[in-house]
């Protein structure tokens, strides 16, 4: 991990939409007067006739996206995860996921980093909502080159797809060369001490705390899930057959996400404990590494757990 290059998830995915139009003009993107924040405007200034903005009308940004698909679009309709997952929920449910649409939605500023914007803002179950919807792959990726990945991924799969960004600029965790895999999960380490099971921001406060630990004379392994649905659960009960303790951590409720869906896997395949570390309230306004530290989101907590 590289802490000198920082880089948001959302910026990479601006810039990895602008390479996808580039190679494929099938490829459109909505937005809903958010495109500054979500870096939308990066695929617009390149391809102003096909790009949408739809305005605070996120339904029909939805509804559109919809329509387009069925016209052998490739639409990526974007927005705050807040915007793009709850307030549009019925829409996603009934014209995206019902009939298997290929629309591709991404929301950014996910999770309680959204800082000063406060708990209407701070989207904490997005994870959750989605994940219940047949037909529906949600990706969370951790990094630039991990995302610019899950974008050209996304593009292949034919369904529906959500994509979990963040606004904060994280660590540069993969070289350009790594191999990632859909439904496969990443490990740093074979440690036998715990698994930290990580997704999104939380990735780079896992590593964090895997260097931490060595100190304390703890080796543990950090699984990078970046995919969600479908999670890798092979992984997962070999992860439980291996080591010692089992400690999820996520940017979201642990009511429906993450740590939710290994304990799902675990109940069926392994029953063994899971420690899950994430929300179970709404957010709060502040500075984002205030309010991740407020809610226990940091590498501390994770060192604590282990410990």
């Amino acid at each position: 991990m590289d802490k000198n290059i920082k880089i948001a998830t959302r910026q990479s995915f601006g810039e990895a939409l602008k390479e996808l139009g580039d190679e494929n003009k099938d490829v459109v993107v909505l937005d809903a007067d958010l495109s500054g924040a979500t870096k939308t405007n990066i695929f617009a200034k390149a391809y102003p006739d096909r790009f949408f903005d739809i305005g605070i009308a996120e339904q029909n940004m939805i509804g559109i996206a919809a329509g387009m698909s069925t016209c052998g679009k490739i639409p990526f309709a974007s927005s705050f995860a807040a915007f793009v997952t709850g307030r549009v929920y019925d829409q996603i449910r009934s014209s995206v996921c019902y009939p298997n649409l290929n629309v591709k939605i991404c929301g950014t500023h996910s999770g309680l980093t959204v800082g000063e914007d406060g708990a209407t803002h701070q989207m904490l179950e997005d994870i959750n909502l989605m994940k219940a919807l047949p037909n529906m792959h949600i990706f969370s990726p951790s990094d630039d080159t991990q995302t610019r990945w899950v974008i050209k991924e996304a593009a292949k799969i034919k369904g529906p797809v959500y994509i979990r960004l963040c606004r904060l600029a994280t660590p540069l965790i993969y070289d350009k060369d790594t191999k990632f895999e859909f439904g496969k999960g990443i490990c740093f380490g074979e440690g036998r001490d715990a698994t930290v099971f990580a997704t999104g921001d939380m990735v780079c406060k896992a590593l964090e705390a895997k260097e931490i630990l060595k100190s304390y004379g703890k080796d543990i392994r950090v699984v990078d899930i970046h995919t969600i649905k479908p999670i890798d659960e092979d992984l997962i009960v070999k992860c439980a057959t291996e080591t010692e303790k089992l400690i999820s951590i996520e940017d979201h409720s642990i009511i429906g996400g993450l740590g939710s869906s290994i304990s799902d896997v675990l109940t069926e395949k392994y029953p063994k404990k899971l420690i899950k570390i994430g929300t179970t309230d709404f957010g709060k306004s502040g500075k984002a590494e205030e309010v991740l530290e407020y809610f226990g989101l940091t590498s501390k907590k994770i060192v604590e757990t282990v410990l």
